[in-house]
């Protein structure tokens, strides 16, 4: 039985810390594949600042070289409605049967669904397994236990809290901003998708409120 990951995210652009985040949490959670699943420009909740077809190309020139990552698209084929994290779950629940499955997130999301601002939360969080990212300013244990639904679900297992050495300022948003500037993010970002930017002048121009 394999142990796998489902990392999703913008990815506007990937970024050296979502690769060294994947990596680590793989040695730590001994993960056999971490999933990059960027999200669609559909989503209602987010702004992309460029197309599908130039962050999802930017991942897999991202992970081209790493044997425990892979890309898939599921969530960019959807349609709005039917993108969300529980209905995602379920899809690569149904691919990888016999497999444990893990979402990873952050603290922050973790929060938003204690707080019932997802969809289908209950249904979420008794179904599923989670890798938790610490965020800064974030109480993991006391998310849970203030969350009638997260604590009534954790069991143990539900919640795999990883609270050292995952907090990271560098985002996708700082890096655009060098860009669109005129500056220099070249070492924050995979070699191949500095040059991707570069030679198809992305984020020269932003109107920029997403992280």
């Amino acid at each position: 039985m394999a142990k796998i990951g489902i990392y999703g995210s913008s990815f506007d652009p990937i970024t050296n810390v979502h690769l060294w985040t994947a990596s680590t949490i793989a040695h730590r959670c001994q993960l056999d594949k971490v999933i990059f699943l960027p999200c669609s420009h559909k989503r209602r909740d987010k702004t992309m600042q460029t197309t599908d077809e130039h962050r999802w190309e930017m991942v897999q020139l991202a992970i081209q070289d790493h044997d425990k990552f892979i890309a898939d698209d599921y969530e960019m084929q959807q349609q709005p409605w039917n993108v969300t994290s529980y209905e995602t779950l379920r899809h690569f629940k149904e691919i990888y049967k016999g497999d444990e499955i893990y979402f990873i997130m952050g603290a922050d999301l973790l929060v938003d669904i204690g707080a019932g601002k997802w969809g289908q939360a209950e249904s979420l969080i008794r179904e599923n397994k989670f890798i938790v990212m610490a965020r800064e300013g974030i109480n993991m244990l006391q998310a849970i236990s203030q969350s009638a639904l997260l604590r009534n679900y954790d069991d143990g297992n539900t919640f795999h809290l990883i609270d050292k050495g995952l907090s990271m300022s560098i985002s996708s948003r700082y890096i655009r901003e060098e860009f669109s500037m005129g500056g220099e993010p070249r070492y924050l970002l995979p070699e191949a998708c500095y040059y991707y930017i570069k030679e198809h002048s992305l984020y020269t121009s932003l109107h920029d409120k997403s992280e």
